[in-house]
């Protein structure tokens, strides 16, 4: 039956198969004859491989490194920057670099023979925090400085405006790590069939795979055929980091002849893997004799790891969104990637923004309170506007319905009362926050660099297959893709096939990610199937396909970062109540309420999933999910000490939403996956902030650090630091 509404909600097809646990993921399938491998890597996190001292290996083990790369081949991972090795060769940067990989046919032989391993290493001083990277302790290791990275942004004249400030106030916002706990661990199989190779692999992106590992073996990407497998949740953290994992497989598949398979179990993904980077705002704002904001000045510095890999790309979306939902007369931001001795960071849920917007929102709060103001009406005097500037000098193209947004919270959570009568210290605190997400690639990134591509493929029986290189990783894309498909042909949604892609038969359209897979690929779908539409009766079996045309008139230019970055933003307000304990510290959420513009939805149910888990999550990053490296080493890497939210930690929540169709999206949708983790956090410190009466600059903030606030902290009316 062809649904009349395409935003009325349907059964997932994933729904049976994944609540019946008969869905395979990559630790399900049977390999034949094929060899287990287990990753030995680095257990300092900086200084020189003086020796590896090996025990002696059966016949059939094997113990691969750089050295076994053949002639001809690259130790290094192409991603988007190409500095991250597949094995570390005489420096390790961090501990968990790969050294080599150990492989045999018994997995408890591997394991026993792993142990056995004893590594000589000449140590060097780490750097760890992003302020120990700055002053390069140790030495610089990265460039002369230890930084990989780093931009500028620049609207209106700052230092003019600083000369006309009444005052110039200074404030440091921090945010830490945050691991992705995905249901499913990481892993991957590799496979030589004749002249190339065979990756499965748990992940969201089969075309970064191949791109990033064939040149260890001197191949061409075709010669890696990637075949994504069910995919047990990735939130960034399996984006570019399978290559990782693929990476030494593929060496060890070459070396030995035969597939080599590898699964990580929760305490090795965690101790092993990307995380959300660190990050350390320092803003000096201008205020005219009203307090009104005249100029802001930002840096933003992120802590990226031992290796760049991605983090160039997260560091510009962090500038971009670092004024969040506001206009300023005059901003400059300036953006350091610093190179710190700990595993590198990667992408995650908002690859970047969720930083600078929980920094952005938290900066204008203390503000607002250091003047006695309440923080909502502070922020109302910024709200940013259909053809205001943005921050890369370009303009909002769309309707921004903030206001629209903000009634609707206000109404659900009775926030004007009770912000009147919870006084701050009472123990009892509502917050709010507004924030953004620039969907798909920044710039003319979907334009020049990923060239998506798009098909559908009518058989003689009239089923229709998508091909695409779009992944399902528990966002419901199995179901949106096909909905489009059918809604347009009005067929039935069981006539649309929509498969794991194989990069060996669907052309390439895009990464799973950057918000980008309903609002760009969705298109595309949508404008194949009305191409299909009119020859869908008359011919048996054809193909039709699509390519991503960016809209005229909006003009990027990426080496000065100047222009359109983004066509359409989701928009979304978050209203949090909290009551403390007086006594214990602790924290109840007592309501939760977030009204969003994704444009036009695709499906109710589907999005209202992705609303309540990206909420929480974020609640989680801004709560108890502590994540600490000491010395290079983290310190939680077991699910009973990084501590990540429950269904009883929080009430249920009200959502809402606003109608505010994307004129170059399906249907009138955008990208709305990572904008609902972007804002709960700065809404929730908010309201523990009011609750005790102090001024909260950092998360996350489990209960001990809220007593220590209670009994230390700085009073919310205190003035900020002034430096004039």
């Amino acid at each position: 039956m062809v649904a009349c509404d395409i935003s009325k909600a349907v059964r997932r097809v994933d729904a049976v198969s994944k609540s019946e646990g008969t869905i395979k993921y990559v630790s399900d399938y049977s390999f034949d004859d094929c060899l287990w491998g287990r990753l030995v890597r680095s257990g300092i996190p900086r200084g020189k491989i003086k020796a590896i001292h090996l025990p002696d290996l059966p016949e059939g083990y094997r113990f691969v490194t750089y050295k076994d790369i053949p002639e001809g081949g690259h130790n290094y991972l192409h991603m988007i920057a190409t500095d991250w090795k597949c094995f570390a060769e005489d420096e390790v940067r961090y501990v968990g670099e790969t050294i080599g990989i150990l492989v045999g046919p018994d997995r408890t032989k591997v394991e026993d023979l792993k142990q056995k391993i004893v590594i000589d290493y000449e140590e060097m001083t780490p750097a760890v925090t992003i302020d120990e990277g700055l002053e390069c302790k140790g030495g610089a290791f990265v460039n002369s400085d230890n930084i990989h990275c780093r931009l500028s942004l620049n609207v209106g004249d700052v230092d003019a405006a600083f000369k006309k400030a009444a005052k110039i106030v200074t404030e440091t916002v921090e945010t830490g790590f945050q691991e992705h706990v995905y249901l499913e661990t990481n892993g991957a199989c590799c496979i030589p069939e004749g002249d190339h190779y065979v990756v499965y692999a748990s992940a969201q992106c089969p075309f970064y795979i191949a791109k990033s590992i064939s040149p260890l073996l001197n191949l061409t990407p075709d010669k890696v055929i990637v075949r994504q497998t069910t995919t047990g949740g990735a939130f960034g953290g399996k984006e570019h980091f399978p290559d990782v994992v693929c990476g030494p497989l593929l060496v060890a598949a070459y070396v030995m002849k035969k597939g080599v398979k590898m699964f990580f179990d929760r305490e090795e993904d965690i101790e092993n893997s990307v995380k959300r980077h660190p990050s350390k705002v320092v803003f000096k704002t201008g205020l005219d004799k009203d307090g009104n904001i005249i100029a802001m000045d930002s840096t933003v510095c992120y802590n990226v790891g031992g290796y760049l890999a991605s983090s160039f790309v997260v560091l510009q979306r962090g500038c971009f969104h670092v004024t969040g939902c506001y206009s300023f007369p005059n901003i400059r931001s300036v953006g350091l990637g610093v190179a710190t001795n700990t595993f590198p960071s990667c992408a995650f849920r908002g690859f970047g923004a969720p930083q600078t917007l929980f920094a952005v929102e938290t900066h204008l709060c203390h503000l607002a309170e250091m003047q006695g103001l309440d923080p909502l009406e502070y922020k109302r005097r910024y709200f940013i506007k259909q053809g205001d500037t943005t921050s890369t000098n370009g303009k909002v193209v769309e309707r921004v319905m903030i206001p629209e947004m903000l009634e609707q919270v206000m109404k659900a959570s009775d926030y004007e009362r009770k912000a009147r009568e919870y006084k701050w210290g009472s123990g009892r605190g509502i917050g709010i926050s507004f924030y953004n997400h620039g969907g798909a690639f920044t710039g003319n990134g979907e334009q020049a660099i990923i060239k998506a591509r798009c098909q559908l493929h009518k058989s003689a029986n009239g089923d229709v297959e998508i091909l695409c290189s779009q992944t399902e990783m528990g966002q419901g894309f199995h179901t949106i893709l096909p909905k489009i498909a059918a809604h347009v042909l009005e067929i039935p949604m069981e006539k649309v096939i929509f498969k794991d892609p194989d990069t060996s038969r669907v052309p390439d359209s895009g990464p799973t990610a950057a918000s980008r897979s309903t609002m760009i690929v969705g298109e595309l779908v949508e404008k194949a199937a009305n191409l299909m539409k009119p020859r869908y009766d008359k011919e048996e079996d054809f193909t039709v396909e699509t390519h991503y045309e960016h809209p005229e008139g909006f003009p990027w230019d990426q080496s000065t970062f100047q222009g359109y970055a983004y066509l359409g933003y989701g928009w979304g307000v978050c209203a949090v109540e909290v009551e403390v304990d007086p006594c214990t510290a602790e924290i109840t959420t007592k309501g939760i309420w977030s009204s969003h513009d994704c444009g036009h939805l695709i499906d109710e149910r589907i999005v209202h999933g992705q609303v309540n888990g990206g909420v929480i999550q974020g609640l989680g990053w801004g709560s108890t999910e502590v994540m600490q490296n000491i010395g290079g080493h983290f310190k939680q890497t077991s699910m009973s000490d990084y501590i990540i939210p429950t269904s009883m930690d929080f009430p249920k929540q009200g959502v809402y939403f606003v109608e505010n169709p994307y004129q170059w999206g399906p249907f009138g949708a955008k990208g709305m996956g990572e904008l609902v983790f972007n804002g709960s956090a700065a809404a929730y410190i908010d309201a523990v902030s009011k609750a005790i009466g102090k001024r909260i600059s950092s998360i996350p903030l489990p209960t001990e650090e809220v007593m220590t606030y209670m009994l230390h902290g700085t009073d919310l009316k205190s003035e900020l630091q002034e430096v004039r």
